[in-house]
Order: C-alpha cells, then structure tokens, then sequence
C-alpha cells in the first residue's frame, strides 16, 4: 500500500504545484484539503492523526499577522510609507533602490504576500506616470519582497512553519539571517541594474504625487501597536502570544469588524490541508523512505539541505518543500542551523522563476490587471542570477557563522 499512497501523494503535490487540475476550478487550497481528504479516506492516515498533524500555533500566528495586516491598510500605512519613499527619488538608480529597500524591510516586518499586494499597484500608477518602464522596478519589489523576509520568523509562511518547529528564538533568527537579507537586497539593486542598463540612464522627471490621506485615530494606533510587538519580539516574548495579543488590540475599535477581520481564508485553509498531508507522509513512512533517497546530499550539511531545498522549493513550491522536508531535520547533527537553512534556502529559492513563491505570483498578476505584462522569460533573466549569488552567498554566511 505504500506505493499506492505514494503515487497518490505525488499527484496531489503535482497538482499543488501547478495549481489547478484539469477541467476542474479548483485552486491550490482546494486541491490541498481535497487531497487530505482522500488521504484519510484511504486510509493513509486517520482523522484523528490528521486532525492533530494541523498546527494551530502557525495558523494562529498566520492569521494574527494578517489582522495587523489589514488594520496597516486601512489606515492608509503602505501608502504613506510608498509615497515617501518615491518622494525620496532623483534618478532611476535611487528609485530602485527605495523600492527595494522599503519593500525589503516591510516584509521582514510583515507577510512578503501583503507588501506584494499593497505595493505593486502603487509602483506600477508611479513608474508609468514617471514615463518609465515598469517591469525592472516590479522585478525588484518581487524580488526583494522573498529576500527581506528571509530574515525574520514572521516574514514568510515558511518561515513562521520553521519557526514553531524549532523554536529557535526571535532574535537569533534575526541575528543569524538578517545579514543574508542585507547582502541579498544588495545583489538585488546590482543585478537589476546591470541587466536592464537602459532603463537606468537620465533622470526622473518631476511629478507631483497626491497627498496621502491616512486615517489617523487607526494610524496612530496600528503604529502604537506593531512598535509594542516588535519590542515584545526582541524581547524573548513568544511570537505566537505576542502576535495575537497584537491582533486583539486592534481587534478593539468602532470600525466594522468585518473590515477589520480581513483574514485570508484560503490561505489558511491551504495550510490546514498541507499539514494534514505531510501527516500522512510520516504516517505511512513515505518520509523516511525520502530521507534515505535524499540521505547522501542532506547530510553534506549546508550546501546540500540548501540546493535539496532549492530543487524541491520550485518543483512543489517553497511551503510544501519545507513541510516535507522538516521531518528530516532531527536527522541532521547541527538542528540549528539545519532549521536557518531550509528558511534561508526556501525562501530565496523563490526567486528563481516566476512560479517560485506566491509573492512572485502576485506582482505578475496585479501588473497584469494594470496592462503591464511581466512575463516568465523576462523575469527569469533575473530571478536566476539573483538566486544563485544570495543562496551562493547564504551558504557561505551560515557555514561561517555556525
């Protein structure tokens, strides 16, 4: 029967991995909880161990960041901080640059998928207004969006995964890969520059921007409120208490709590499944058996968890490579940095291609529903040298540093 659960997991990882079945409408959240459902009912694992594979602490904390999320938008947070930012600029070379580095820091803050929805239609009103081209600066929000979050445990979906996993400390998540986002963001703006020269001659013209309008009793309250949670972070206070108690807070106030309340469902429910199905991958013994496959490169330390990693995050996304993969950590001699590896690695692997991480996904299609097409070969020229110099660099960091 572990064949049989084999080829059925494979073709749901497959179909998570392109995102949609054939002649049906489903998205990958739907894909996902069906194919936990028929997990259990063939008997790959019992409701109960998948009901208990569901970990509540992650989805709690998901969905605690995308209260405060929604509370930063509706005080008009990321369109003040965007529009100060574009104020800043005098040529293409700095624009760039600001995009980058705001995008890049909001996500180490915040979830990347967030600043990617708020961002990208701002930029794509601003550079075409400017008489610019789009595309590289949509590039670098995408891009820098993966790597800035690369340095904090609530970034990224994965890395809030690896984080109740290991429960390796705030701060010394940020302590260790905070550096390999500074560098990467670096690599970023070079990279850009180099590739699309043309864009980058000349100056900007100058455009008067419109006032930004945010809605002060919630502003000031939302700043109030992520200045306490980053200070509780730092402070040792679990990430998980400290988020939600956050939430809850903004959760207090006159404003329509459906507005307030502006959960991502589907993403939830993506994870809900995801979990459920890497249960069933213990449960069965598939895991080990990926284990002794992949045994020879995953105990070469950083270099091979990183590109076993790399491969696996594009081939079924970068969530679902580190559910899979997390199962083999405590096979490893050094967990700690075994754990900062596949966060690390997970994550700047999704800039390799177009279809690499969600946050890549999402600058395409809003530009997209603006008229601009960011297409896969043009991103590609520079998803993979920006991939392979910042996991290049990572490996290198994490080896010397641990």
């Amino acid at each position: 029967m572990t064949l049989v659960y084999g080829i059925l997991i494979f073709l749901i990882y497959a179909a998570i991995a392109i995102g949609l079945v054939p002649r049906l409408r489903m998205s990958r959240a739907t894909i996902a909880l069906s194919g936990a459902a028929l997990l259990v009912v063939f008997g790959a694992i019992s409701q109960e161990d998948a009901i208990h594979a569901i970990d509540v602490g992650t989805l709690l904390l998901l969905g605690a960041m995308m209260v405060i999320n929604a509370n930063l938008r509706l005080a008009g947070f990321f369109r003040t901080v965007t529009n100060q930012t574009l104020r800043l600029s005098r040529s293409p070379q700095v624009l760039l640059a600001l995009i980058i580095a705001a995008s890049g820091l909001l996500s180490a803050i915040f979830l990347n998928d967030t600043i990617c929805l708020m961002l990208t239609p701002l930029i794509v009103d601003v550079t075409l207004r400017l008489k610019r081209d789009p595309i590289p600066y949509l590039i670098g929000l995408a891009t820098a969006t993966n790597i800035g979050s690369v340095a904090t445990i609530t970034g990224n979906p994965q890395n809030i995964i690896i984080g109740q996993a290991s429960q390796i400390p705030y701060v010394t998540f940020l302590g260790y890969l905070a550096p390999v986002a500074l560098v990467g963001l670096v690599v970023c703006w070079v990279v850009i520059i180099l590739l699309f020269r043309a864009e980058f001659r000349g100056q900007l013209p100058t455009i008067e921007f419109p006032p930004s309008r945010p809605y002060r009793p919630l502003f000031n309250r939302a700043l109030v409120v992520v200045v306490g949670l980053m200070l509780a972070f730092l402070m040792g206070v679990p990430v998980i208490t400290a988020a939600c108690a956050a939430a809850g807070l903004l959760l207090i106030s006159r404003l329509r709590p459906r507005r307030l309340l502006a959960l991502d469902w589907e993403l939830l429910a993506f994870f809900a499944g995801l979990f459920a199905i890497t249960g069933a991958i213990k449960a069965t013994g598939i895991a080990d058996l990926l284990f002794q496959a992949g045994e020879p490169l995953l105990l070469r330390g950083v270099p091979g968890l990183t590109l076993v990693t790399a491969i696996l995050s594009n081939l079924v996304s970068n969530v679902p490579a580190v559910l899979l993969l997390q199962t083999n950590i405590a096979a490893l001699g050094n967990q700690q940095q075994a754990w900062l590896t596949l966060a690390m690695a997970s994550t700047l692997a999704g800039n390799f291609t177009l279809l690499g991480s969600a946050a890549t996904l999402i600058v395409a299609e809003l530009a997209d529903q603006q008229g601009v097409d960011l297409n896969f070969g043009t991103f590609l020229r520079a998803g993979i040298p920006i991939t392979l110099l910042t996991l290049g660099f990572g490996v290198v960091w994490l080896m010397l540093v641990m």
